[in-house]
């Protein structure tokens, strides 16, 4: 089973190994954060800290059953009763079900924990397990579009509680 929690300052270690060792695999698919994110990965780390303090944002490490950290799955701009889902799963968990409980696991806490009513997402259409990670989940595509010269897809999905 996997464990989700709150973004904290003490996962700042974890996180930009995790960003850094899955790097590449990241950039298969979605564009790459640049030299910069990981130059400056502590200001980004505390920014991200402020903004959920703020209410702005609802960030989350996943963690496997022996506590590694193996994915990050966030809510980000939350306003009325929505927000945005992305998600990043190391490449060592890929194809284990992993985002599939994890992005669950978060729709749950949208809908109860954080009072939301709907979220959006995000893909590549070269990205086919993430779009079997949102249509698993409830998600239905809503429009075609072109993300940093990509074809890609935007996803909803209204949240009834489950």
């Amino acid at each position: 089973m996997l464990t989700l929690e709150p973004l904290r300052p003490d996962h700042a270690d974890a996180v930009f190994a995790f960003e850094l060792a899955n790097r590449a695999w990241f950039a298969r698919t979605v564009p790459d954060r640049g030299d910069a994110y990981f130059a400056g990965f502590a200001e980004r780390h505390a920014a991200l800290l402020a903004e959920q303090a703020a209410g702005v944002c609802r960030f989350h490490v996943v963690l496997d059953p022996t506590g590694t950290l193996v994915g990050r799955i966030n809510l980000m701009d939350l306003v009325d009763g929505s927000a945005e889902l992305g998600y990043r799963i190391a490449e060592s968990a890929a194809g284990r079900g992993v985002a599939k409980e994890a992005v669950a696991q978060v729709r749950r806490l949208a809908a109860h924990s954080y009072g939301l009513r709907s979220l959006t997402a995000v893909t590549t259409l070269d990205n086919p397990a993430s779009m079997a990670v949102l249509a698993h989940n409830g998600f239905a595509v809503t429009a075609e579009f072109l993300l940093d010269g990509r074809p890609a897809v935007r996803y909803h999905r209204g949240l009834d509680g489950s």
